[in-house]
């Protein structure tokens, strides 16, 4: 990946970069968020989960709309200005009210992006089609033969079309898009075990406790205490 002047590069907590390089000429602002500050100020959950994992997959943004990059610079001095103004008699409460409209205008950008580069991939072949379907419905739907059937081919074809394109089989990409959101949802600590159990479509809570406990080797409570 390649980021150059003019371009945003959003930065997750936790992700696995290595081998970067810079130019010798090379300038760039930084804006640091807390990670449990930014998952409390995400506005809308239904949408959020596939947004930050495509900005995992794709984080280098061109603003290609004038009015969103002079938005986002606007908005962006006005966090500093704030940041600088220490005498302020409640500086902490507008540093934070300024640091939640910066973050909703930078969801606001992804959002667009992140439904553009959905559309087109809806006509493309097999495999994209499968990675499409799976951001959209591996939450609810975790068997291989659901998306063979949505494609109108077999699973086999299926894992085969995952394996050269990608290295991984489809089970492989259903587990990892699963685990993903999960850990997500379970760092969010507005829902409760159950919630996310029905949201995930499980039958009961122990169901959905001995599925967790395969996927992260602890169970959900047990999880969530280690976050303390």
């Amino acid at each position: 990946m390649e980021c150059k002047s003019g371009q945003f590069l959003f930065w997750f907590a936790g992700s696995r970069l290595s081998s970067l390089h810079f130019s010798k000429n090379f300038r760039a602002t930084v804006l640091l968020v807390e990670k449990n500050f930014l998952m409390d100020n995400v506005p809308d959950q239904g949408w959020s989960i596939n947004a930050q994992l495509h900005s995992r997959v794709f984080p280098v943004k061109l603003i290609h709309n004038s009015h969103d990059r002079l938005r986002i610079i606007d908005n962006f001095n006005r966090l500093n200005e704030r940041f600088l103004d220490f005498d302020h008699r409640f500086y902490e409460e507008g540093l934070k009210l300024q640091m939640q409209l910066f973050i909703l205008e930078m969801w606001h950008t992804f959002a667009n992006e992140y439904e553009q580069r959905k559309h087109s991939l809806q006509t493309g072949t097999h495999y994209q089609r499968f990675i499409k379907l799976l951001e959209d419905h591996c939450m609810q739907n975790r068997e291989v033969s659901f998306y063979s059937n949505k494609l109108n081919i077999s699973a086999k074809y299926l894992n085969h079309l995952c394996k050269v394109h990608s290295g991984i089989t489809a089970s492989e990409w259903i587990q990892r898009h699963v685990k993903e959101r999960l850990i997500i949802l379970l760092q969010n600590r507005n829902l409760n075990v159950s919630e996310i159990a029905n949201k995930m479509h499980f039958s009961s809570r122990s169901f959905f406790t001995r599925y967790v406990k395969k996927l992260l080797g602890v169970s959900p409570t047990d999880y969530r205490a280690r976050l303390n």
